[in-house]
């Protein structure tokens, strides 16, 4: 007699960072931000968000290391430890993303472990150009997925968000309005799937040189 597997009803619900990298008020990618925490909350799922501020660090300097993390890295550091998985919503500056994520993914990456390393995200961006920052968001690919990070392959990207949204925060066009929800809820599902069904565990090797350097080769299991 075939028997029917028990729903799993014990299991600890997923937890999402989401911030925007912006410091400005009133921010185009902080609503975007804000407007993923809500569809995700609606969606069942724990939402963390919080504002650039918590994050920004002076410029990084490994004189300055030696004498400890800065406070803003230590928060992203405990924040992403914290979540399942995390969120941006990245401004566009001269066809690149803003300065201070980068060094605040740079301060980060010094910890070990390194947070990043397997842990998924997904990238979005709001702009009121036509191309919505998307060039922000190839730019950040980089670097989070050098240090380990599983970014989702579909980003968003929202042109002329100045007038894309409505007074309420979501989104004037219910077509645009449907795609971002249904990428969110795709990437909820693959988090949840590597959360609760996890693939086979590997190392993670960066190969900086042909000979092994201590200085520059980093081996994490």
């Amino acid at each position: 007699m075939e028997q029917k597997a028990e729903p799993h009803t014990n299991r600890e619900p997923l937890r999402f960072l989401v911030f925007s990298a912006s410091l400005r008020e009133e921010s185009l990618n902080t609503q975007l931000a804000q407007l993923a925490a809500n569809v995700i909350q609606k969606n069942g799922t724990t939402v963390d968000f919080a504002n650039m501020t918590e994050f920004d660090c002076p410029s990084y300097n490994s004189d300055v290391e030696k004498n400890g993390f800065t406070p803003g890295a230590m928060e992203l550091r405990k924040r992403l430890e914290a979540n399942d998985a995390f969120i941006i919503s990245a401004p566009e500056y001269n066809g690149s993303m803003p300065v201070l994520l980068k060094n605040a993914i740079d301060w980060v990456s010094r910890f070990r472990p390194q947070p990043f390393n397997e842990k998924h995200s997904l990238l979005m961006s709001a702009s009121p150009s036509m191309a919505g920052g998307n060039k922000s968001l190839w730019s950040l690919r980089i670097p989070l997925e050098h240090l380990g990070s599983r970014v989702f392959p579909d980003m968003f990207s929202l042109a002329m968000a100045h007038q894309a949204f409505n007074s309420d925060g979501t989104l004037l066009n219910a077509t645009l309005a449907k795609r971002f929800e249904d990428n969110l809820v795709a990437f909820m599902n693959l988090v949840e799937a590597a959360k609760h069904y996890p693939c086979m565990k590997k190392a993670w090797v960066e190969f900086l040189g042909e000979q092994p350097n201590p200085v520059i080769d980093r081996v994490e299991a």
